[in-house]
């Protein structure tokens, strides 16, 4: 049958639905009791996968209203649906059947988003297009009825019992924070978000994520529990602590999936799935595999091996990236829409390369080996001495693994104040991986050097990851030099260190330290004071501040 005909008999099931549904008829394309198909309630489409779930798209708005899953109901907490942002109100929204897919399409104004069904599968296909900045759709939220799934990560409950921060942080009574914004993970670190009994899973599975925004390293929220319920989100553009302009085009598919107890079958991962079933659907904005192309690279060298690389892509319409092979730096990168984009290899999260590949629809654009100038990796200059490595985020350095899931107010972080002295040890772990200007600004390391160490100038470097209310770093040397307040650098302007991320742009600032300033008498310590300078921000946790990557003085 064709596609026009199945279109045509899709339009003509919901034409003739009310009279046949009255007269007790099953019509071809629907079911009314079991069995893949879709019926009118008169408020939603019913769409019956023919598996164990039956789920229903509100027809005013798009909203998903029902999701139950083995006879029990799952959609829905404190009374909302599950829906794109907060809702999108009143909207164009079409069913049809075309074969074993069932497609329910929904306009409102220039965003366009689908859900689909296939035939004996629990899954739920959503794919949403967001053209410009006419409608504010940034995130698809599944909200979850309470008390039917444990959660396996007690750190994403939020409570409302002590807000400290915005409406968005609050604090338990034993002082530990929670926040919807503590997810731990990057988006290349997770498939899937979900939670499970013993006998049913519910998940989220990712889509690979090309319209959004922030690479490989973002993060943004991914889930929550609150008494009344749950949350699992799948972020279309998010704009805390965003380094990137906004995306526009086709998201998806992501998947709303349910299992019995296990993870989500692998074929619905970013990296793996296709959807050739979808090609004809005729889904706004959709590329198939075959008008995309793949990017491969035979090795990279000049590679740190104790640090894995990744290679990214990135251009004003799309973003993908791809782990690079620990043996040999190879790396393979599909499903690329046609075009020329930007390709970084990032040691950790540190660009350390940079260089531009062009793809085309079909094809393989494959790449001699690329070769990392020594250079470009900061690690590799020599120092006198080094406080962490180079590896563009703060792990390693005092709170650093905390602060991907609590506030720094958290009464598991360690006190946010401490000197150091190079040579014993715990220099890094005793340094706090933020500096705020209210907070611990004024940070102290202490250091000898020798007498031909003493008798140059040198260079200090100090990494950082991120900024907030440009807060940047000013030295002093032994209470008798004092560096220029550095410029700040573009960093993003809204909350970062507070709302579980520290990345940003990667920043070095570097300060000339005369030899006049070294103390003489080379038995005695030199004393670096590290103050944080801003004319912005707030108090506490909010004044200015700055996450660490490294710091180092140069031979």
């Amino acid at each position: 049958m064709s596609a026009a005909n199945d279109r045509h008999l899709g339009r003509r099931a919901l034409v003739l639905g009310a009279s046949a549904t009255a007269a007790g008829l099953a019509l071809p394309g629907t079911a009314r009791a079991a069995g893949f198909g879709f019926t009118d309630d008169g408020t939603n489409y019913v769409i019956d996968t023919g598996a164990n779930l039956v789920f229903k798209v509100r027809k005013s708005n798009g909203d998903l209203s029902s999701l139950v899953y083995r006879g029990t109901e799952y959609q829905g907490y404190g009374g909302m649906n599950s829906h794109i942002e907060s809702g999108l109100g009143s909207s164009t929204v079409t069913i049809r059947q075309s074969g074993s897919t069932i497609l329910v399409s929904v306009t409102y104004g220039t965003l366009k988003h689908y859900y689909a069904a296939r035939s004996g599968e629990n899954n739920v296909y959503v794919w949403t297009n967001k053209a410009d900045t006419s409608v504010s759709a940034t995130r698809f939220i599944l909200r979850v009825r309470a008390g039917l799934l444990l959660n396996d990560e007690p750190d994403s409950y939020t409570y409302t019992n002590r807000t400290i921060e915005a409406s968005d942080v609050f604090a338990k009574a034993d002082g530990q924070t929670r926040s919807k914004h503590y997810s731990k993970l990057r988006v290349m670190d997770y498939d899937h978000v979900g939670w499970r009994t013993g006998s049913v899973g519910l998940y989220v599975v990712r889509s690979n994520h090309e319209k959004a925004s922030g690479g490989p390293f973002y993060r943004s929220l991914l889930r929550h529990q609150s008494a009344d319920g749950g949350g699992l989100y799948e972020i279309l553009y998010y704009g805390q602590n965003q380094t990137e302009d906004q995306r526009f085009g086709l998201q998806g598919p992501y998947v709303i999936a349910f299992t019995d107890g296990g993870a989500p079958s692998s074929s619905l991962y970013a990296g793996t799935l296709t959807t050739p079933w979808a090609d004809s659907l005729g889904i706004s904005g959709y590329v198939p595999a075959g008008g995309r192309g793949r990017v491969a690279g035979v090795g990279i060298t000049g590679r740190n091996v104790a640090y894995p690389y990744t290679v990214g892509l990135a251009n004003s319409a799309a973003q993908y990236w791809g782990s690079a092979r620990a043996s040999d730096g190879f790396f393979s990168i599909g499903g690329v829409l046609p075009g020329t984009y930007t390709l970084t290899v990032f040691k950790g999260e540190l660009a350390v390369h940079t260089t531009s590949v062009t793809v085309s629809a079909g094809a393989t654009t494959t790449l001699n080996t690329i070769a990392i100038p020594s250079s470009n990796d900061p690690g590799n200059a020599s120092a006198i001495w080094r406080i962490n490595d180079w590896n563009g985020t703060p792990s390693g350095f005092k709170n650093a693994d905390l602060m991907t899931y609590a506030h720094p107010s958290d009464v598991r972080a360690a006190p946010w104040t401490g000197n150091v002295v190079i040579g014993s040890g715990t220099e890094t772990s005793g340094f706090p991986c933020y500096l705020w200007k209210d907070v611990n600004s004024g940070l102290l390391v202490y250091f000898k050097l020798t007498p031909a160490q003493a008798a140059a100038a040198h260079t200090l470097r100090i990494g950082v990851t991120t900024a907030y209310a440009n807060g940047r770093p000013q030295v002093v040397v032994n209470d008798t030099w004092t560096s220029p307040i550095p410029s700040p650098p573009t960093q993003p302007n809204t909350r970062s260190l507070t709302n579980g991320s520290y990345r940003g742009n990667n920043h070095t600032f570097t300060y000339s330290v005369p030899a006049s300033a070294w103390r003489t008498d080379t038995s005695q310590y030199n004393v670096l004071k590290i103050n944080v300078v801003s004319g912005s921000g707030t108090t506490s946790y909010l004044s200015a501040g700055t996450a660490i990557d490294a710091l180092d003085l140069l031979t």
